[in-house]
Parts: structure tokens; C-alpha cells; sequence
């Protein structure tokens, strides 16, 4: 169950939730499970967050940094990934993610993900 400070740092927007990580640097994230849904976090440090059945439908995820983010299950109906580094993120089980927009992610081949998504990449075991 997500994190309701958490949630509430990171809807008021990518400036405040990174200067809160940059602090924070020991502290675990958790927003699984969270309605995060059409909001822009263009450029959000979301590295190893807990994001597993996260509603992000429409959300701008553009240059966010999702390094090692566990994201099972989330519905990215809509995302925007571009230039998004997935440096070994868990993409397994996401719902509506397609290979079009995967490849504008940066580091989308050593991402986790299932064979629908292998988008000419080898898949790497985890």
C-alpha cells in the first residue's frame, strides 16, 4: 500500500519530490498501488520505487529516472516514457505498455519484462 506522505511530496510536482529524494537518500519509496494517474512527473527521481499496480494512465514520465523501479502490474495506459532511463526496472506484468513506446525509454533493453515486449531485445534474466 503506497506511501500517503509520499503520494501526497510527489503530486506537488517533480522540483519538490527530487529536492525531498536528494535529502532523503536512504529512505524507501513506496507508491504501489497509487493513483498517480495524468500527472507530470517529467524528469521525477523515481529510482527503485515500489510502483508495482500503480495507476500512471496518462501520466508524463518523460526523463524521469525509473533505475532499478519495481513497476509490475502497472497500468501505462497513455505513459510517456521518452528519454525515461528503465536501467533493470521490473516491467513485468505492466498493462498497456507497447514496443513503440518502450524504445523512446533510455536503457529499455536491460529492463525486466515479458516476451510481449522484447521489441528485438534479448530479455535479461532476473
Amino acid at each position: 500500500m503506497a506511501n500517503n506522505q509520499q503520494m501526497d511530496l510527489l503530486k506537488q510536482g517533480p522540483q519538490a519530490w527530487n529536492a525531498w529524494r536528494a535529502e532523503q537518500t536512504e529512505v524507501s519509496v513506496d507508491l504501489s498501488g497509487a493513483a498517480l494517474r495524468g500527472l507530470d512527473l517529467e524528469g521525477a527521481d523515481l529510482s527503485g520505487a515500489d510502483l508495482k499496480d500503480a495507476d500512471l494512465r496518462g501520466a508524463n514520465l518523460s526523463g524521469a529516472n525509473l533505475k532499478g523501479a519495481h513497476l509490475e502490474g502497472s497500468n501505462l495506459f497513455k505513459v510517456l516514457i521518452d528519454g525515461a532511463d528503465l536501467k533493470e526496472a521490473d516491467l513485468r506484468g505492466v498493462q498497456f505498455l507497447q514496443c513503440p513506446q518502450l524504445v523512446t525509454a533510455r536503457n529499455w533493453q536491460s529492463a525486466y519484462r515479458d516476451q510481449d515486449l522484447a521489441c528485438g531485445a534479448a530479455i535479461p534474466n532476473r
